[in-house]
């Protein structure tokens, strides 16, 4: 299929390994020029997912090699998700193979023509397009020649939504680096949203991380002249909030981490390192979470502080696989937690713990006087769910937070259509919570986190398409 090149940036191709700019260092190494034609991204693309459907469709037979015609049909009606250097292809029941750019291979039906070219993608072109024969020749993509750094969360549930984000940045031209090179804290990317050595970031946790506004640069500003919150994403889905050992707290009674506190016989079986103090575990430091809950503890009920209660700060996979030691032995334990998350598919409330409920939200009175701390508030908590779920009355003391976009405010006026996309980016939090399933299960590699989000940018591409233009229209 012949078609015009179209802008590759990056990306690779998964046969190879190779980028493009590999494919033309090959090229000058080999023959010790350039090619004197254009490269063309796509041709390249479609000769390797053909070479791969003859490879797996082929076999010896007395010598010759044999190519079944119809499982090379077969092979490529199977491909989805293939990362290509023109993005990311799937190929239809037709034998199509796409990006959501353009078709790479065709089968045409020369008895109907029509029919069989009716789903055929020239290039996607946003801001208009001009057909000449068989070709579309399209506009610039809107973030062409701009290059964007993009830095991502130190927890492991951040990765996937940050890597979505960068590939549908990637398809609306711009050039993004790779999230994981700048892996921070959350006081730290603000800062370094700040002073633009970060041009944003696709995990910031609202209500609570706002206290980061408040952080000084060195000139006497502060971040929130700096950064801004962009709508989008998944408002409103980040439920949070402590598990409750499930059979510990039905043979007690509890209802709230309050009546813990109150109650020596319960707050010292809580109690692992002897210093007559239950545990909570927590958060690692600077997470914005453990602010939180240190908050939250001296607050209390409002009148009561959880003063025979302590947060354990430490590494949190650590402390979660203490967790679940816990439960599994039926033993006594507090963990706070998030969704969208894959912890939420080992410790499953109603099943093992239960959302243990406060008497009391904590509101914007800030008791420990933390920098920012009024941000910590929680306005109404969350109540949503059910007493085989929940203890009840349920109150989990926490908002559900949004889950949003952050990013350097000069950097999103330079960039107008940047600033128009983003707030459209709207994927599934369900699509999410299954791929951070897949996330764990898999190697814990950068290639599979890649893969991921490649798999989704496929199932999505006509969404991901809307958006872009949405935001060009």
């Amino acid at each position: 299929f012949s078609g015009p090149d179209v802008r590759y940036g990056s990306n690779y191709n998964q046969s190879t390994g190779e980028t493009a700019a590999d494919v033309l260092a090959d090229y000058k190494a080999e023959f010790g020029e350039a090619p004197a034609a254009p490269f063309w991204a796509h041709s390249y693309d479609a000769t390797t997912l053909l070479l791969d459907a003859i490879a797996a469709a082929s076999y010896e037979d007395g010598g010759a090699l044999i190519v079944d015609r119809a499982g090379v049909r077969e092979h490529l009606n199977g491909v989805t998700g293939y990362s290509g250097l023109i993005g990311t292809m799937a190929c239809d029941a037709y034998g199509d193979c796409s990006s959501s750019k353009i078709t790479v291979i065709q089968n045409i039906d020369t008895a109907d023509y029509e029919a069989s070219t009716a789903n055929v993608v020239y290039e996607y072109a946003p801001l208009g397009a001009t057909q000449v024969g068989d070709i579309a020749a399209g506009a610039a993509l809107p973030g062409t020649g701009v290059e964007l750094t993009m830095c991502r969360a130190n927890w492991a549930s951040a990765y996937i939504q940050s890597e979505m984000v960068r590939q549908i940045l990637q398809q609306a031209g711009y050039s993004v680096t790779d999230p994981s090179l700048i892996e921070l804290g959350p006081s730290n990317a603000y800062t370094a949203m700040a002073e633009g050595t970060c041009d944003l970031w696709a995990n910031s946790w609202y209500p609570g991380h706002f206290s980061w506004y408040e952080n000084e640069l060195s000139d006497g500003s502060i971040v929130g002249d700096h950064v801004e919150a962009v709508p989008g994403l998944f408002q409103d889905s980040g439920v949070q909030g402590f598990l409750v050992t499930k059979t510990w707290a039905e043979a007690n009674n509890i209802s709230t981490i309050d009546q813990i506190n109150r109650d020596p016989d319960l707050y010292l079986q809580l109690d692992t390192d002897g210093d007559g103090k239950g545990e909570i575990l927590g958060c690692p430091e600077s997470w914005t979470c453990d602010d939180i809950i240190e908050n939250q503890i001296a607050f209390g009920n409002g009148t009561e502080p959880w003063d025979n209660l302590v947060e354990t700060k430490a590494d949190y996979d650590a402390m979660f696989a203490e967790m679940v030691n816990r439960v599994n032995n039926g033993d006594p334990g507090i963990i706070y937690t998030w969704s969208p998350a894959s912890y939420l598919t080992v410790l499953v409330p109603g099943d093992n713990v239960l959302w243990l409920s406060v008497e009391a939200v904590l509101d914007d009175s800030n008791p420990l006087g933390k920098e920012g701390g009024e941000n910590h508030q929680q306005e109404g908590g969350f109540t949503a769910f059910g007493a085989d779920m929940c203890t009840q009355p349920c109150q989990l003391g926490w908002s559900a937070a949004d889950i949003q976009v952050s990013a350097n405010t000069s950097t999103l006026d330079a960039n107008p259509f940047m600033r128009r996309l983003l707030p459209l980016v709207k994927p599934s939090i369900l699509d999410l919570s299954f791929l951070q399933v897949d996330q764990t299960d898999g190697d814990g590699s950068e290639a599979h986190i890649v893969e991921l989000a490649s798999s989704w940018m496929a199932d999505n591409a006509d969404i991901v398409a809307g958006w872009i233009a949405e935001a060009a229209g």
